[in-house]
């Protein structure tokens, strides 16, 4: 399709390290979208796969890079410092966009000029890309989103302008850079909420999700601190769950008894490292200071 000049440039990265098994599905879910003005960048951190070999073959139809990098946010910084669209966004390597998802989010962001960023829905899909369930996105509320990560991160949109003013992904984090990032996002401007499916996110044994859960809570709990003085209960327990797997619970009542104490142990324990000095009115009063945006 060919661009015309009201069409907003889109700038897409897919940052990717040894993901060739399920690359090309990603790139293919971009290029086939019917938005006529995307720029397409895969930032490669010197793969050792068949990913390079498959970049090759689309040579003329997106930019590429394969070298050692700093990690994901670097790769997702600066592919995106590269592009020139003021429309970001960013697709995993193992995820992809459905039809035309890019389209429906310009079209939301055109007719919401108030909007920095917008979200849409996303299905989980499993190793072979078969969709497993909805992900869990609710309508945007900044205090909600302490609690949890109710965005799908590969059907965010957002616009240059703001990126730039919050100075680009947190690149110190390695697992929670996106919700970091949603969070910062709603505190200076409005998120809107695109009510159709966008993307799929895949889970499968590698991904940081499902492989490396107990340190992605553990990065989430100070980032959240961090935003809010004060870190929900519902972060605690998923940390606290976690930390008490250790405990067999699968033979005997007693060790039913045991996994139920630790998990006291460190919930407890959790609780007070992050939000011991915070008072109880001060904690009520946050839900109302959280929900009004702060202006850049």
């Amino acid at each position: 399709m060919r661009a015309s000049r009201n069409d907003p440039l889109v700038t897409v990265v897919t940052p990717s390290y040894n993901q060739g098994r399920f690359i090309r599905q990603t790139i293919e879910s971009v290029l086939a979208q019917d938005y006529p003005n995307v720029e397409y960048l895969v930032m490669d951190g010197g793969s050792s796969d068949e990913t390079v070999p498959i970049l090759r073959e689309y040579a003329g139809r997106l930019q590429w890079v394969s070298k050692p990098d700093a990690g994901q946010g670097s790769a997702i910084n600066e592919g995106w410092r590269r592009g020139r669209g003021e429309i970001l966004a960013w697709l995993n390597s193992d995820d992809t966009y459905l039809p035309g998802a890019i389209g429906a989010a310009v079209a939301h962001l055109t007719r919401s000029p108030e909007d920095g960023a917008v979200y849409g829905e996303g299905y989980h899909t499993d190793e072979s890309g078969r969709v497993m369930a909805r992900y869990p996105t609710e309508p945007f509320d900044l205090h909600r989103l302490s609690e949890t990560c109710f965005i799908c991160q590969p059907t965010v949109f957002m616009r240059r302008s703001v990126v730039e003013s919050l100075g680009y992904l947190d690149e110190a984090l390695r697992f929670c850079m996106d919700y970091d990032f949603w969070i910062r996002i709603g505190r200076v401007s409005r998120f809107g909420h695109l009510p159709r499916f966008l993307a799929t996110s895949r889970l499968h044994p590698d991904t940081k999700t499902l492989g490396r859960r107990r340190e992605v809570y553990a990065e989430i709990l100070p980032m959240v601190q961090r935003h809010y003085r004060r870190v929900p209960l519902s972060w605690i327990y998923a940390f606290s769950k976690e930390a008490a797997k250790s405990v067999d619970t699968g033979k005997t009542w007693s060790d039913g008894l045991r996994f139920a104490a630790k998990l006291a142990v460190v919930g407890t324990r959790t609780f007070v490292q992050y939000n011991g000095r915070v008072p109880l009115p001060a904690w009520l009063r946050r839900r109302q200071r959280d929900t009004v945006p702060r202006k850049v």
